[in-house]
């Protein structure tokens, strides 16, 4: 090494873990859902009732994970949460009518994509770093950059 001290990386802040808890919930509960497809195409018809109540918190859990990805795409000044997000709620909305409506051909594929973007989603927020950026300083025309202390 060339005798720079390494520095460790820094904290994603309480929004960065949210958004990280987030995700993980939401993801682990998702993967549930093929389980209980699945259970109720064997024969056991109480595995239908399991899909429909994991529909309901998958797609509670989608319109909690939008929230906090706004609030953390803010913060951290990055599109990709809030963006990536809003495209899972959107797929979630289609499966979840699909689903009501009986139209399998459109369900599965949208189960199998959401598993999918789901599984994307929880690598990146957990191997991206998830820091606030700072702000430039305006007004002394050296660009410092300083951390952001309030967005009043």
């Amino acid at each position: 090494m060339n005798g720079e001290r390494e520095h460790p990386p820094p904290s994603p802040g309480l929004s960065g873990w949210a958004l990280r808890a987030t995700v993980t919930v939401h993801a682990v509960v998702a993967f549930g859902q093929p389980v209980f497809a699945g259970v109720y195409l064997t024969g056991n018809i109480g595995g239908l009732s399991w899909h429909a109540t994991g529909a309901d918190v998958v797609f509670s859990l989608g319109l909690t994970q939008m929230v906090v990805a706004a609030i953390a795409s803010r913060r951290m000044r990055r599109w990709w949460p809030a963006v990536g997000s809003a495209l899972i709620l959107m797929a979630e909305t289609g499966q979840y009518f699909a689903g009501l409506s009986g139209l399998l051909w459109l369900h599965v594929p949208l189960g199998v994509a959401i598993i999918a973007s789901l599984a994307v989603q929880f690598v990146v927020v957990w191997t991206r770093p998830l820091r606030t950026l700072s702000r430039t300083v305006e007004g002394d025309g050296a660009g410092v950059i300083a951390p952001v202390i309030s967005d009043a």
